[in-house]
């Protein structure tokens, strides 16, 4: 008798503890951990786009801010520098730049030793013709909007180490110089010998096209299968092609260019601005009350499958068009 009153007893608290949430929750928190949330986007983004960054101009001490920001996330998520330290510096004239560089190994012997990046650029262009007294250009679309996506991807993979191949997390500087950040990464890489298999740069993600429009458009749409393959992977068709991509030559106009010209890969930039949807480019309005958070991380959510999907495919599914 008393044995089954122990045996009901545990019973008891087992069943107990589940109702109040101790097990369940813990669960729960275990599944709620991969989610993206809303609340750390906003907040990662207020801050890159605030004031006290002042508009994260390459050389001054506001993107020095913003570098030591993506760094402590980085570090706070054990993600590793690739290279000896976050920062993949370069000189131009009298300034000094510097990309800074995350690193998750891939889980697989094999395909750990091929590559995919994951980019966008965290610098903007510190000031803009003044409106109401305000000049500083916070560029919090451009392109605080990509960095914060890439940020929370680095977040997510470092949870779930779910990669079978390496990815690289890179926050550029001096692309508003001339994609100048990404062209002395993308030249460094090549000479080191990295066997780079996709390159995906993420700009201008903070406002949703027009609900009758695809949620996202890719420049180059033309040059690789990546479009094709990356909406399989997400089983459902959220990228695709934009007239005005080819038109105004945005495939050579963000920081995936350098690494289509140095490897020769599929190197894209994926974005949601379309020139209809946001009137602050370069502008001193461009700041975080302008973007949709609920927006920004519906997108990231729906990136993960497809990055999931390219990290992951035995063999390598992407491959450049040729005529």
């Amino acid at each position: 008798m008393k044995k089954f009153l122990f045996i009901l007893s545990a019973l008891c608290i087992v069943s107990c503890k589940s109702k109040n949430g101790t097990f369940q929750d813990q669960k729960d928190s275990s599944i709620n951990d991969l989610s993206i949330k809303e609340s750390q986007v906003r907040t990662s983004l207020e801050y890159l786009a605030s004031d006290e960054l002042e508009g994260r101009n390459t050389g001054t001490l506001g993107i020095e801010k913003a570098a030591i920001f993506i760094e402590k996330v980085f570090q706070e998520n054990n993600v590793k520098p690739y290279f000896e330290t976050y920062r993949d510096s370069f000189n131009l004239k009298d300034i000094v730049g510097y990309n800074v560089v995350g690193y998750i190994e891939g889980n697989d012997s094999i395909l750990k030793n091929e590559f995919v990046i994951l980019g966008a650029h965290y610098d903007h262009i510190g000031t803009a013709k003044e409106v109401n007294g305000d000049i500083i250009a916070n560029g919090a679309n451009d392109d605080a909007s990509g960095t914060v996506a890439v940020l929370e991807w680095a977040k997510y993979f470092s949870k779930t180490k779910s990669n079978k191949r390496s990815i690289l997390f890179t926050l550029f500087s001096a692309e508003e110089m001339g994609l100048k950040g990404s062209g002395h990464l993308a030249k460094r890489l090549k000479k080191e010998g990295i066997n780079l298999y996709t390159m995906i740069n993420f700009e201008m993600i903070g406002v949703p096209r027009n609900e009758n429009e695809i949620m996202a458009y890719i420049s180059g749409y033309e040059k690789s299968n990546i479009t094709e393959k990356l909406n399989t992977y997400a089983h459902s068709e959220i990228i695709g092609f934009f007239p005005k991509a080819k038109e105004f030559n945005l495939f050579m106009r963000s920081d995936n260019y350098p690494f289509y010209e140095a490897f020769k890969v599929p190197a894209h930039a994926i974005s949601t601005f379309d020139f209809t949807n946001f009137d602050y480019y370069h502008h001193v309005d461009d700041e975080a009350d302008k973007m949709d958070f609920k927006h920004m991380t519906n997108f990231i959510t729906k990136m993960i499958p497809p990055i999931e999907g390219m990290v992951n495919s035995a063999s390598q599914e992407i491959k450049m068009n040729h005529d």
